[in-house]
């Protein structure tokens, strides 16, 4: 049983939970629960450490098994350790370090008809994993983020994902306006999404798929981005609140995008 906190192992998750750099560095993250470490593995992600408290592999003896089965290293760790690393208010004593997946900006993974998120410069991760979770639920087929985005690996955004992190299609893009653009001029349906000057969302048809640009939660979208969309679109506001959260605006945006 690994007990203190200067073994190298616990260093090593304790900087990939902490730092976005890190978790770049090494090309792993961390998952912590029950559910969202099972949740990997079902989805074929084999962790590259599992740490585990013997609370924790008594309590859930069947997602023990299946993690600890799939897992590269298995080690068990004291409670009072475990309190410590962690980054939940109320720790389960399951974590594993995963292998980051594939997210790479190739615009050939589109779908034409599919239908999309595209995020530019979200910096809250609760959002992000917000947005991926209500993506996945609405039968969305993919997400995909600019490079300046906040990390999707975060363990915030991992939590907040509820596992569509391992589940949903998610790309990166380097340059989120030279995406779109090129997008749009091969004859994809792209929207920017704006409180400005647009057309009303409610009134619009989505038959045809398409991409739905959702901006930073304090400026919106760069100018230039919604420029390189074929069409802007609003959320027409009845009340006196001036905007919505990012994550709600997603939402109203992605139900109406995958409602056909």
């Amino acid at each position: 049983m690994i007990t203190s906190k200067d073994n190298e192992l616990i260093k090593d998750c304790a900087k990939l939970i902490s730092s976005a750099k890190y978790r770049r560095e090494k090309g792993l993250f961390a998952a912590e629960g029950a559910r969202l470490c099972t949740d990997g593995v079902i989805s074929g992600s084999a962790p590259a450490v599992f740490l585990y408290t013997a609370s924790a592999r008594d309590k859930y003896k069947e997602e023990f098994s299946l993690i600890n089965g799939a897992a590269e290293r298995s080690e068990e760790i004291s409670e009072g350790l475990f309190v410590k690393i962690s980054d939940t208010s109320a720790p389960q004593g399951f974590l594993c370090i995963f292998h980051t997946l594939d997210k790479t900006d190739n615009s050939y993974k589109i779908n034409k008809q599919g239908r999309y998120a595209a995020l530019e410069n979200i910096q809250d991760p609760s959002n992000i994993g917000t947005i991926l979770r209500t993506a996945e639920a609405l039968g969305a087929d993919g997400v995909i983020l600019s490079r300046d985005c906040c990390d999707i690996y975060s363990p915030k955004v991992v939590r907040g994902s509820m596992g569509a992190v391992f589940r949903l299609p998610v790309m990166i893009a380097e340059d989120m306006t030279a995406y779109i653009s090129d997008l749009t001029a091969r004859g994809f349906n792209t929207y920017a999404s704006t409180p400005h000057e647009a057309e009303d969302i409610s009134a619009l048809s989505f038959e045809d798929g398409g991409i739905m640009l959702i901006g930073n939660e304090g400026s919106g979208l760069r100018p230039e981005t919604i420029a390189a969309c074929g069409k802007s679109v609003r959320i027409n506001m009845r009340g006196r609140a001036e905007s919505l959260n990012a994550a709600a605006a997603a939402a109203i945006l992605l139900f109406k995008l995958t409602e056909q």
